[in-house]
């Protein structure tokens, strides 16, 4: 009985690090090294965007309490949409050299 365990035990080791070395082997191929820096890639953007995405956030809630202050200070209501985030306003042309 205690061969027969001893026995199971080395086959579970033995196809566990088979496993292993075949991962491993895997990874160090030209394939498996460009997988994994692709997946490293793919993280860096994520992140990258996760930060731009909360950089814009603050920007935009700091924008909202400038106005608000300035709103207090200067008595006067700020205008609906103003800010640097906002659509600009239509401008006028200018008449072309040719029609003078």
């Amino acid at each position: 009985m205690r061969r027969l365990f001893w026995l199971g035990v080395g086959v579970a080791a033995g196809v566990t690090l088979s496993r292993k070395a075949g991962q491993a082997a895997r990874q160090a191929t030209p394939a498996g090294l460009a997988s994994n820096l692709g997946d490293a890639v793919r993280e860096l953007a994520g992140a990258v965007g996760a930060f731009g995405a909360d950089i814009r956030a603050g920007m935009s809630e700091r924008e909202r309490e400038l106005n608000e202050m300035v709103e207090q200070r200067a008595g006067l209501p700020a205008r609906p949409g103003a800010g640097r985030h906002a659509a600009p306003a239509p401008r006028a042309r200018r008449a072309s050299r040719a029609e003078g």
